[in-house]
């Protein structure tokens, strides 16, 4: 994992296992990042954005020359 992602990702997993669920439900963090439910707050959908958008930059050769944005 590069450097660039790895704090966005470290707060991804930290705000997923706060969720109910992680907690009460018992799901495993993949499986709950990839769904749209009412169990995951807004603020781990936002942070999901951001990580697939600072995934996705690493790939674009464009955003791969000047650097990925914001974190």
């Amino acid at each position: 994992m590069s450097k660039s992602c790895k704090g966005l990702a470290m707060e991804l997993v930290k705000c997923l296992s706060e969720s109910d669920c992680v907690k009460i439900e018992n799901r495993p963090y993949r499986e709950c990042a990839r769904e749209k439910s009412p169990s995951i707050s807004s603020e781990c959908v936002g942070l999901r954005e951001t990580y697939f958008n600072c995934k996705r930059g690493q790939v674009d050769m464009r955003a791969r020359i000047r650097g990925n944005k914001g974190y």
